[in-house]
């Protein structure tokens, strides 16, 4: 196959949205310009079942690598998922069953696809050799890092100052992401910055064996305190979200995020977004919405959600399209939690108590009130749902 070697977008691919390469930017435009079929690889461990948009901008400088017609892998961290990457976690993860980890990554190549042309991609599970390795080869494996390496990581240096446990499989997870590597003899591995220290395991382990690999850790989409996007905060954005809750959840980003999320989360040229930032702050914001549901969904999808929206947040008004769902009970605390607005009933007292329910429009104060068929529960600002 035929490598396009474009100067032009060869530089935007080394530059948009990248945190660092190793071991140089000008070794990796070297070969990049020599016309190579390189190998290239993200891995990903099933710990949800969704893919966010954090994963989606490494799925769009996955995609143009894989335009100038390199191979593309797309690992799913079978193996590794049920350990748990400690990477940026105060406390040990819960771990995973196989079982679980299989649930959640079936609907992976169908969110991946979104981005990647799925067709000319090759996913592989890390179980097919992690899972074949004996003690004697973990003994090998552990003596390509030593321990004073393992330590420097900032999450276990806090771990220690604050006297939490440190467990040793977490030690051995760096080993085991980079015999990835090794183990599929891969030209380059891409990954957000959080995950520098792994895959620069996987490179000391490819040179051990004689081989470079280039590492490409790209930016992370931080809110303005540096804290990722997460599952916590109500901010993150699955790939599976319905257009109107995407829409929201962006339009709820801090103003300070926006040039962030241009450069890493959409394909508007650098030249153009500069120049919608530079006008209403309220309208980049939603032509950045706009631009991330039409990229997950379509240009049509994105135009209605923002029509909701408006009508929703500017009049005031109930959405023309409201989500059905059927529930057991009548409670409006086990109803919260069946619609998927709470996850427990303690979320569920929390948010009455702080008046961010209302039921056909009244705000509930009373944990007993009984809901009714066909009434519209509104959370908060943005979610709504009509019981039947």
């Amino acid at each position: 196959m035929k490598i396009n070697t474009d100067e032009k977008k060869i530089e935007e691919l080394l530059t948009r949205g990248v945190e660092n390469i190793y071991p140089s930017r000008k070794d990796f435009e070297k070969v990049l310009m020599s016309g190579k079929q390189l190998t290239i690889y993200n891995g990903i461990d099933p710990t949800g079942p969704t893919l966010h948009i954090g994963h989606g901008s490494t799925l769009l400088k996955l995609r143009e690598l894989q335009d100038l017609g390199h191979k593309i892998i797309l690992l799913i961290g079978d193996f590794t998922g049920m350990i748990g990457d400690p990477t940026d976690k105060t406390a040990t993860r819960k771990k995973l069953t196989r079982k679980e980890v299989l649930e959640n990554c079936k609907n992976y190549a169908k969110q991946a696809g979104k981005i990647l042309d799925m067709k000319k991609v090759e996913i592989k599970y890390n179980s097919k050799w992690l899972g074949k390795l004996v003690a004697g080869d973990f003994l090998e494996l552990g003596s390509e890092i030593t321990v004073q390496q393992l330590l420097e990581r900032d999450m276990f240096k806090k771990r220690t100052e604050e006297g939490k446990p440190i467990y040793l499989h977490e030690f051995i997870y760096p080993l085991l992401q980079g015999y990835d590597s090794v183990a599929m003899n891969v030209d380059v591995e891409i990954g957000g910055n959080d995950q520098t220290f792994n895959m620069l395991v996987g490179r000391d382990m490819m040179k051990n064996r004689g081989k470079e690999k280039f590492v490409l850790t790209t930016k992370l989409l931080v809110d303005p305190t540096g804290k990722k996007m997460g599952k916590s905060e109500g901010n993150m954005v699955t790939l599976e979200d319905m257009p109107e809750d995407m829409y929201g959840k962006v339009m709820s980003w801090p103003d300070t995020l926006m040039p962030l999320a241009f450069e890493i989360c959409t394909r508007v040229s650098i030249n153009e977004f500069e120049k919608v930032l530079a006008g209403d702050p309220r309208e980049a914001k939603m032509r950045l919405a706009r631009e991330i549901v039409s990229m997950y969904h379509s240009e049509s999808a994105a135009q209605k959600a923002e029509e909701n929206f408006v009508k929703t947040f500017s009049k005031k008004e109930t959405p023309d399209e409201i989500k059905e769902v059927a529930v057991k009970s009548k409670n409006i605390l086990d109803v919260l939690v069946e619609v998927g607005f709470c996850s427990s009933k303690g979320e569920a007292r929390r948010n009455i108590e702080q008046g961010g329910v209302t039921v056909s429009g009244e705000v509930v104060k009373d944990f007993n009130f009984e809901v009714k068929s066909g009434e519209i529960i509104k959370k908060g600002k943005r979610y709504f749902v009509k019981i039947k």
